[in-house]
């Protein structure tokens, strides 16, 4: 196949496989900023802000070495482990909804997970400069592998080359496959230490949970992306193999 061909055949499964996933990520997102407008206008009845719901989730568990800063950008909130710090956004930080405080429980529930040793977490931050590395060598691989194989065809170094793209690029689909567990078990501990805590009432429980589900659903839906594209490419190289012999 030509390079012109593979070109097709990629635009092709692209539309088949990915634009679904790309489609259904984007309607996930729309859907956070949705839960996150409705809930971001709902004031808790307690009253504690984002930041004050974190440092008294942090207390409750006995974790002191753990600062709580603001940072900037919507929707920004993260936990930092190299510098033990929860980074709340502008919105989240200062303000006093049901939203807010889902959000501060769900990064607090990520530096939960460190100071307890979670293990996908500790794999996840293993996976980090695997990942980065792989990401940066997939598309190059697979581009080089694949123009090789269009002007040789009694070698299979292009293959071969192409072939390391794909498991390159496989390492970023195994990082978000990770990221699952590690997400949902922080909302899971976020729900739990704010009702355990007393910080919002059963309703507001309610709007937490929906926020935070929404959230979680970008993270399948990004898993999936990654699925389909590396679907897309192991078809495209295999293909290519196949049709050589």
């Amino acid at each position: 196949m030509t390079i012109f061909g593979y070109y097709f055949e990629s635009y092709y499964l692209y539309i088949v496989l990915v634009l679904p996933c790309v489609i259904w990520a984007m309607i996930a997102q729309i859907r956070v900023q949705s839960a996150y407008g409705k809930f971001s206008r709902v004031r808790t009845a307690r009253g504690l802000t984002g930041a004050e719901t974190a440092e008294k989730i942090l207390r409750s568990q006995g974790i002191t070495n753990v600062a709580v800063a603001p940072c900037r950008g919507h929707l920004s909130d993260h936990y930092d482990p190299r510098t033990n710090t929860v980074f709340l956004s502008e919105g989240v930080y200062g303000s006093n909804s049901v939203a807010a405080c889902g959000i501060a429980a769900h990064e607090c529930g990520h530096a939960i997970q460190h100071a307890t040793g979670y293990a996908p977490l500790r794999l996840r931050a293993a996976l980090i400069p695997i990942t980065n590395l792989g990401s940066n060598l997939a598309m190059p691989l697979v581009l080089i592998g694949l123009l090789l194989s269009s002007f040789s065809y009694d070698s299979d170094v292009g293959f071969y080359i192409a072939f390391a793209g794909v498991i390159c690029f496989a390492t970023a689909t195994v990082f978000q496959l990770v990221t699952l567990p590690v997400e949902f078990n922080a909302s899971r501990r976020a729900l739990s230490v704010l009702e355990s805590q007393g910080i919002v009432s059963s309703e507001e429980k309610s709007g937490v949970r929906k926020v935070l589900w929404a959230a979680a659903m970008t993270y399948v839906a990004a898993l999936f992306v990654s699925l389909a594209n590396l679907l897309r490419i192991l078809i495209l190289v295999m293909g290519g193999r196949n049709r050589r012999r």
